[in-house]
């Protein structure tokens, strides 16, 4: 029975790569479809089924975190693996928590990349050989006590969030949301008010840490 897998990177040269791994060591592996962010993978899947879809957690426009959460609370059978530069605890943390079966970052051997399709497909959790040291006990039942918490955000202005942070000006969210320029001001002053953060850089800053957004 063949695996149907989409790619969600907004690196075509990586989505290739992946592509070619899985045709070359995956018998039973097949892409149906591959998107360059979080928009459309949702956008896809809105309509469309898949088996498996593997997502960078780094995408523009809506990043990969919010949209596996997304995806998942739209499809709650969804299999969805995350891939990452890093493998930093609050990465797999916050992938794991959105929803993700499984995490694996891009230095991975193909070998693991197989592997991790196939446990995830067959409804297990994968995490690669670099990040299952996080596996302890209460892994996802405690959080830190830090007052800023980013899930005191609506979705809305977690994407506000992160455009602002990848550089955005308010007019330009505005036209990508087709919304009105005050509507963006509100969204832009309640977020920072819920963060107790005042300055543009801060907030970028803050986005950054948080994996909302990324250099």
């Amino acid at each position: 029975m063949t695996i149907k897998i989409v790619l969600a990177d907004d690196h075509i040269i990586v989505r290739d790569g992946v592509k070619a791994v899985l045709e070359r060591k995956g018998k039973d592996l097949s892409v149906v479809a591959e998107v360059g962010n979080g928009k459309e993978l949702l956008e896809w899947a809105s309509s469309n089924d898949a088996d498996v879809y593997v997502v960078d957690i780094s995408m523009p426009l809506l990043n990969g975190v919010e949209a596996v959460q997304r995806l998942v609370k739209m499809k709650p059978s969804t299999k969805v693996i995350i891939l990452s530069m890093y493998d930093d605890r609050v990465a797999v943390e916050k992938s794991l928590k959105a929803g993700a079966k499984g995490f694996i970052v891009k230095v991975s051997t193909a070998d693991e990349i197989v592997e991790a399709i196939h446990e995830v497909a067959a409804g297990r959790f994968y995490l690669c050989s670099k990040v299952s040291k996080y596996i302890v006990q209460g892994f996802l039942g405690k959080t830190s006590g830090r007052k800023r918490d980013v899930t005191g955000l609506t979705p809305k202005e977690k994407e506000v969030l992160q455009l602002i942070a990848e550089g955005y000006s308010s007019k330009q969210i505005a036209k990508t949301f087709n919304l009105s320029l005050n509507t963006i001001h509100v969204h832009r002053n309640n977020i920072m008010k819920k963060l107790s953060i005042h300055k543009q850089a801060e907030l970028v800053r803050y986005a950054i840490k948080e994996g909302i957004a990324q250099l």
